[in-house]
């Protein structure tokens, strides 16, 4: 069985994913942006969830989070699940944690990014990016940004599994009551990637919908947008991957 972290679990995808591989047996820690919220997580606790709390809208909870992690056993898998619609907390949230935690956290060597069918219409453009949430970000671009991450770590670390997910537009809060969209597929990828060792679950750099993978837009596989996009993340945070 593996430890298995997974963000933004208070609710939707998180919750759903998170309780779903609690119930397969494995180590799982629970993520909530603040006290109130991880009351959410009080069943998943009681049946033996650890749980971490801290706002990915500031960095210095991220770190927090990441050096709490890293003085306990070691994880095996991040689903970097956390993640805003719109909004300025839209690149914090989508695009800084999940960096930050992939460049802080020892030990994980299955990283599952929660990407979107939106990342399509995303601008490979790094040029005046609001990395700092001071005004509102595209939710596209976030999402192109985060799946080339994934594609990044899956070239530069290759002894991890980086993976990205589009888990469909589903009925969570975030997708709303009328999204048309499988709700228990939704999770189910992930769950997959972060802990089977099906063959094909063993694979990197691949870009997933419903345990299909399929093609990302064409600048997530861009070497030289991929290092583009890793300087910048270097340079906003001051934390190399």
């Amino acid at each position: 069985m593996s430890r298995i972290l997974v963000t933004g679990s208070a609710d939707g995808l998180g919750q759903r994913a998170a309780d779903s591989l609690l119930s397969a047996g494995h180590e799982v820690v629970v993520h909530a942006r603040n006290d109130e919220r991880a009351r959410n997580l009080d069943p998943l606790v009681d049946r033996g969830a650890r749980l971490v709390v801290g706002d990915f809208t500031e960095r210095d909870a991220v770190r927090r989070i990441a050096a709490e992690l890293n003085d306990t056993e070691p994880l095996d898998a991040v689903i970097h699940n956390a993640g805003v619609w719109s909004g300025p907390a839209v690149m914090p949230v989508n695009v800084i944690a999940p960096y930050l935690l992939t460049a802080l956290l020892r030990g994980p060597r299955r990283l599952v990014y929660l990407s979107s069918g939106s990342h399509l219409g995303g601008r490979p453009l790094l040029d005046g990016v609001d990395w700092r949430g001071e005004s509102a970000g595209s939710y596209s671009d976030s999402k192109l940004f985060v799946t080339t991450l994934t594609a990044a770590v899956a070239r530069l670390r290759p002894g991890t599994l980086s993976n990205a997910v589009d888990p469909g537009w589903v009925p969570t809060k975030m997708g709303g009551a009328g999204a048309p969209d499988d709700l228990e597929l939704g999770h189910r990828t992930q769950e997959w990637l972060a802990s089977s060792d099906e063959p094909e679950a063993l694979t990197t750099g691949g870009y997933w919908y419903h345990r299909q993978r399929t093609e990302p837009h064409h600048s997530v596989h861009d070497e030289a947008f991929q290092d583009r996009l890793l300087q910048a993340l270097t340079e906003e945070t001051g934390t190399a991957l």
